[in-house]
């Protein structure tokens, strides 16, 4: 996106926050999440921030560093998406300053690897996200279950239509799309719907990149695959979206019902883990306040659920305890 419009949309939303926002004194943020005022505007910075991690992260922590470097142009914001695991592969052997995360870190495999190598970190929730399930726009389901869902993921299954699991749905041959295991959204689909962690069929075509998984449901015609919603979202013109029912009937996934919790069981927080090392820094210090003080912005402009007002005072008070104890 060109630098203009990036400053354009950041302008923009922060007038119409700024507008109704009535009682605030003169240093509240357009968001309200951390009360730090212009914090990155303070003072020129330089330096480089090293992000890597989830790629359902990446187009928020993409805007955040674009749209902090209106502010900072001497900073260097690079922003990777290997996954969730990867991601932390790379942060935990220090080669990063902030770990991009659709789930939390795991305390059995990656923090012993973490401690061992002396990093330390703070979990600082950014915005929402949903696992939106998706199909081929010529291939028609209105809605499935947790268990039809089971079903055609579970490890061992060997449906190959959608009328293998139930007649009423459609009989095409089905070319399936997901993740890959160092994927954030892997771990947290297999553990929700199969009922384990890293249980799945085999036989479909996996990769870290969501768009990768976008592209294939969207031209092959018996396309089906799940993804982070942002990314459906951005292709709902493409897509079918397929809403989930898990007891209580059919939910599709919407900021709303993200927000809300009511796209059970798929909903889920999204995460920044910066090392305690690197925000002894001053820039990433920055982009971090800069982040929770413009939380909705960038969730805006990246098309990412925003996190509650709720969500972002808790974010705003982890955050400030990380820095303090830094």
């Amino acid at each position: 996106m060109p630098t203009r419009r990036w400053t354009t949309l950041l302008a923009t939303a922060a007038l119409a926050l700024g507008v109704g926002a009535c009682g605030g004194d003169d240093n509240d943020s357009g968001s309200g999440a951390s009360g730090g005022g212009d914090t990155a505007a303070q003072q020129e910075l330089t330096g480089t921030i090293r992000i890597d991690g989830s790629s359902t992260v990446f187009p928020f922590a993409e805007a955040a560093g674009e749209l902090f470097n209106e502010e900072q142009p001497g900073v260097k914001v690079t922003v990777g998406q290997s996954g969730t695991g990867g991601g932390f592969e790379k942060f935990c052997a220090g080669e990063t300053d902030v770990s991009n995360a659709s789930r939390p870190i795991k305390d059995d495999e990656e923090v012993p690897v973490c401690e061992k190598n002396s990093v330390a970190f703070s979990e600082v929730q950014v915005a929402n996200d949903g696992i939106a399930v998706a199909t081929n726009k010529g291939l028609t389901v209105d809605c499935m279950t947790t268990d039809q869902l089971k079903e055609l993921w579970n490890k061992g299954s060997k449906v190959q239509s959608l009328a293998d699991i139930d007649p009423k749905l459609p009989d095409a041959k089905l070319s399936l799309y997901g993740p890959g295991t160092d994927s954030g959204t892997f771990d947290f689909f297999t553990d929700e719907i199969n009922g384990e962690e890293g249980a799945t069929r085999e036989d479909y075509e996996a990769s870290e990149d969501d768009n990768q998984l976008v592209t294939g449901v969207t031209g092959d015609e018996g396309g089906l695959g799940y993804f982070g919603f942002s990314y459906a979202e951005a292709n709902a013109d493409n897509l079918n979206l397929v809403g989930v029912d898990s007891g209580a009937g059919c939910v599709k996934p919407s900021k709303e019902t993200i927000q809300s919790g009511e796209y059970k069981p798929l909903s889920r927080p999204l995460f920044m883990y910066p090392s305690a090392k690197s925000i002894k820094r001053p820039e990433v210090k920055a982009f971090m306040d800069f982040v929770l003080e413009n939380y909705e912005v960038i969730a805006d402009t990246a098309k990412i659920v925003p996190m509650t007002g709720e969500q972002a005072t808790t974010a705003a008070a982890d955050l400030k305890k990380a820095e303090s104890a830094s």
